[in-house]
């Protein structure tokens, strides 16, 4: 069975591996044993109520069961901005009008913004090309959600994600060429990796001081703001089903959307259900008419310290939910332990 479940210290040399799998571009992923141990503590920490309001954030792992196999990862950041400043342009619309010449423009100006400062960041997806099937992905994004809505109390009111922005054929970004070269004097790949890694005092050092025209930029650049990264996506789309929109905020970097909404606004919050459990052999009992034939849930158990979700053949059914002892073996529940299920739309 695939699950996704907290990380553990023990995980640090799976994550080695899997990180070279990434490629470039994924900066807060890369086969550097020293931060990837890091990060699993201070996941530990904030797991253990130890972490610091700023520091605090949840790292994940997908693990297929049968083998061991660790196949993704993805996270939460608590609260950004609380100690390094969490940096948007927002995408205001500036109007210039001249009644003597009967002249009216509208223009689309680029402000920096700490709009987001506070809000919780899923962040940090990332999925082995050896799993991108058959819902694998869907899962390991969801997943964060059905965390999310059980430990409700420990996240604000306000979500968001960043999403990679376009880049061309060749791997460079039409609007960083045109707008972040000339003032950060660095190539874009090393800007995100000391960006993600906390070292943004160069930011407010360098940034531009004035709204950014973007009727001013040349028009690859200008086509660039707001618009998702083609391999990005599939990754937006399940964003927008959970409920995440697009605000007119947009990465400084390569001008890619910022989806964001209240957190009460998921539908993985709004429509999730905790049931305990029955263990059998067959999930016929999950289903009460032919409607749901076919259909799967998310299910999770409720545990902070060993949280873990996977996906499951049928829906809630009088007042219960049946796993199959191998599929209760890999949540780690029993009989009668709650679980917390979301029913999945049929496509």
């Amino acid at each position: 069975m695939i699950v996704v479940r907290v990380v553990q210290t023990g995980d640090v040399d799976a994550l080695v591996a899997l990180a070279q799998e990434t490629g470039p571009g994924l900066t807060t992923f890369k086969p550097d044993r020293e931060a990837l141990a890091a990060r699993i503590e201070r996941s530990r920490r904030t797991m253990e109520g130890r972490a610091e309001a700023h520091e605090a954030g949840y790292f994940f792992v997908m693990e297929d069961t049968a083998t061991g196999d660790v196949a993704g990862v993805c996270g939460i950041e608590t609260a950004v901005g609380l100690e390094q400043p969490f940096y948007n342009y927002r995408v205001s619309t500036v109007v210039h009008a001249s009644q003597d010449l009967g002249i009216w423009t509208r223009m689309r100006a680029l402000n920096i913004s700490h709009d987001l400062t506070g809000y919780a960041e899923v962040c940090s997806l990332f999925l082995s090309p050896r799993y991108r099937t058959g819902g694998v992905g869907g899962l390991l994004s969801r997943s964060r959600f059905m965390f999310i809505a059980q430990f409700r109390e420990y996240f604000p009111q306000r979500i968001c994600a960043e999403l990679r922005g376009h880049f061309d054929a060749d791997g460079t970004s039409p609007f960083w060429r045109s707008v972040g070269s000339h003032f950060y004097q660095i190539d874009f790949n090393a800007a995100d990796y000391l960006s993600s890694h906390g070292r943004k005092s160069f930011l407010a050092e360098l940034m531009p001081r004035f709204p950014v025209y973007v009727d001013l930029l040349p028009e690859e650049a200008q086509e660039c703001v707001g618009l998702t990264h083609s391999d990005t996506i599939p990754a937006r789309r399940m964003l927008e089903a959970e409920g995440l929109r697009y605000e007119n905020h947009v990465d400084i970097f390569d001008a890619g959307p910022v989806l964001e909404c209240h957190v009460a606004d998921l539908r993985t919050v709004r429509e999730s259900v905790v049931v305990p459990v029955a263990i059998g052999v067959a999930h016929e009992a999950n289903v009460t008419d032919a409607t749901q034939a076919g259909q799967r849930s998310l299910v999770s158990n409720t545990s902070l310290d060993d949280f873990r979700v996977g996906a499951v053949a049928g829906v809630p059914h009088d007042g219960a939910f049946r796993l199959t002892p191998e599929e209760a073996a890999a949540l780690n529940v029993k009989a009668g332990d709650p679980v917390r299920v979301l029913p999945l739309k049929h496509k």
